[in-house]
């Protein structure tokens, strides 16, 4: 039996553009590799990058997206900051947007196209084509050429539910997917959310299904280094949780000086206290930051937390890692781990104190949370689990387990 093969249209592959979602892409292809799948990847932005997990192929409008992104750099600087940003609940295409929308769908979709097809046409056998968190409108019409032409399911996989909603204004660093697309085009829309599913069916989906994110629990593990922090939050920024970070990092930090915070990441635009930025940190090395923290603050973005289990990565991770977590109150998080247990949930800036005060004065307590939190990753939550529960999904059975 041949294994199953996917081609993958992924919104970038280069870790360097700091996209939320690419990391745990490459943690859900590692899974997909090991349940046998033949990966192949073409990146919307950026370069191709090719691992043992999967195979590459080339990005036909690189040129383009970079000149894209460096006019947005640009215009950012020339008004004074570093990103040019939409507001929380912006769901009305500017109409800078819609000229941009309408330019790349007459000059980028039809290269594309032309570009799937090729790949199609040299692979021969792909039993589907998954789009990975790119914007929806700029591929229009291509779902229905796949299936025209080659008669195999096309799915789009969007990751950042309910962030990625209309209502919620789309990135400062992106697009708004949503705006002049048609979720009817695909044979099915993938969520990491179960509360956003009924919200892609209103958009128009004609079959929408939740996928959890996860951990790859061999990068995602303790590891043997010094405690340099007592409390520890990273983030590439605090759109959509900048009163969290107060309540939990700026405010306890005034109240125990005692205490050594830190922040990782960028764009930070709350008042952090006496809290200490100590700038982005490398995914290869994030295992270890998290490891170097007595204690890591799981603080969800409000999107996230008021549309019930919509998953982010950052629990999982940290839970891989054998974290000590407090977390804000987030609505579904109970579906993935036991609170009190594996999870602290504060609600308030008194709460919060007091769970750092007692996970610091009883590291014991701290060390055997963590565990129960990692065995919970380890029984439900890897990627391996995740990468099985997607072609279930998509009615493909999986190929001979690596290893096995």
């Amino acid at each position: 039996m041949k294994p199953p093969k996917i081609l993958a249209v992924a919104s970038a592959a280069d870790l360097s553009y700091r996209y939320g979602c690419t990391p745990a892409w490459w943690q859900l292809w590692k899974g997909l590799y090991e349940v046998g799948v033949d990966l192949i990847v073409t990146p919307y932005r950026g370069r191709p990058v090719a691992t043992p997990w999967w195979r590459t192929s080339d990005n036909p409008t690189r040129r383009e997206g970079e000149a894209y992104a460096a006019a947005r750099a640009l215009v950012a600087r020339a008004k004074g900051d570093t990103l040019l940003r939409r507001g929380e609940n912006d769901d009305v295409e500017s109409k800078s947007d819609r000229v941009t929308r309408h330019a790349i769908m007459r000059l980028i979709t039809p290269r594309w196209q032309k570009h799937i097809g090729q790949i199609l046409d040299r692979e021969r056998d792909v039993d589907a084509v998954i789009f990975f968190t790119v914007p929806m409108s700029h591929f229009r019409g291509i779902p229905q050429f796949i299936r025209d032409r080659y008669d195999i399911p096309v799915v789009f996989y969007d990751g950042d539910v309910p962030f990625s909603l209309p209502e919620f204004g789309g990135t400062d660093t992106g697009f708004n997917y949503y705006h002049g697309a048609d979720p009817a085009e695909y044979d099915l829309v993938i969520c990491n959310s179960t509360g956003g599913v009924q919200r892609l069916y209103e958009l128009g989906a004609r079959r929408a299904e939740p996928l959890m994110w996860g951990a790859d629990p061999e990068f995602f593990s303790p590891r043997s280094v010094e405690k340099s922090c007592d409390v520890f939050f990273y983030a590439h920024g605090d759109k959509y949780r900048r009163d969290w970070i107060e309540t939990l990092v700026g405010r306890p930090s005034l109240a125990l000086p005692e205490l050594n915070f830190a922040l990782g990441g960028e764009d930070f635009r709350a008042d952090i206290g006496q809290a200490r930025l100590i700038g982005g940190v490398p995914f290869n090395r994030f295992a270890d930051a998290i490891s170097a923290a007595r204690i890591n603050l799981n603080i969800v973005r409000r999107a996230h937390s008021s549309v019930s289990g919509s998953s982010s990565s950052r629990p999982f991770e940290l839970a891989a890692c054998g974290a000590a977590i407090v977390s804000n109150p987030w609505n579904g998080l109970d579906q993935w781990f036991t609170l009190d247990e594996e999870v602290l949930v504060v609600a308030n800036q008194d709460e919060a104190i007091a769970a750092y005060r007692l996970l610091l004065a009883d590291p014991g307590l701290a060390q055997a949370m963590g565990a129960r939190a990692r065995k919970r990753v380890l029984d439900e939550h890897t990627y391996t689990h995740r990468a099985k529960q997607l072609l279930q999904l998509l009615g493909i059975p999986s190929g001979p387990l690596v290893g096995a």
